[in-house]
C-alpha cells in the first residue's frame, strides 16, 4: 500500500511542479483552456496554471507524506473531475476519430482512470481498512 500511495504522490508532485514553469508541461495549454471554460471565462491562464500547479503539488505532498489523506484524496477527486472535462469540451483536441482514437492529449487524460483506481484503493485504507487477497465467505473471520 505505501508503494501505491508514494507512486501516486510522485506522479502528482512531478506533474504539479512542471506547471510552475511555463512551457514545461505538455498539458498546460489544454488545462488552462479547460479552467477558463469551466469558470465561464473568469479564470485565465495567468491564474489557472499556478492554481493547478499548487493543487497538484499539494496532492503529491499529501500522498508522499501520508498526512491529511482524506483532504488530499478529496482534492484529487475534484481535480480528476476537472481533468476529464476536455474529453467533452474539446473532442477535436482529444480525439482524432471520436470516440475510438484519442490523440496524445486524450490518452494523457484517459490514463487518469488508473490514477483514480489507485486513489480509491489508497482511500479504502485511510480509516484502518485493509486489503485481503480472499475474504472469508460470508464476511466472517476464520477464527470465530
Amino acid at each position: 500500500m505505501p508503494v501505491l500511495r508514494i507512486g501516486l504522490g510522485i506522479v502528482f508532485l512531478w506533474f504539479g511542479v512542471l506547471k510552475f514553469f511555463p512551457g514545461a508541461s505538455p498539458a498546460e495549454a489544454l488545462a488552462a483552456r479547460t479552467v477558463q471554460t469551466l469558470s465561464g471565462g473568469l479564470i485565465g491562464p495567468s491564474v489557472s496554471l499556478p492554481l493547478l500547479a499548487t493543487w497538484e503539488t499539494l496532492i503529491g505532498l499529501g500522498l508522499l507524506t501520508g498526512r491529511f489523506l482524506r483532504a488530499t484524496l478529496l482534492l484529487l477527486a475534484v481535480q480528476m473531475l476537472g481533468t476529464v472535462t476536455p474529453l467533452i469540451f474539446f473532442p477535436a483536441d482529444t480525439f482524432s476519430a471520436f470516440p475510438f482514437a484519442p490523440t496524445l492529449e486524450g490518452q494523457y487524460i484517459i490514463k487518469n482512470v488508473v490514477l483514480v483506481g489507485a486513489a480509491m484503493v489508497v482511500g479504502a485504507t485511510v480509516r484502518g481498512g485493509r486489503l485481503e487477497p480472499e475474504p472469508e465467505p460470508g464476511g466472517g473471520d476464520a477464527a470465530t
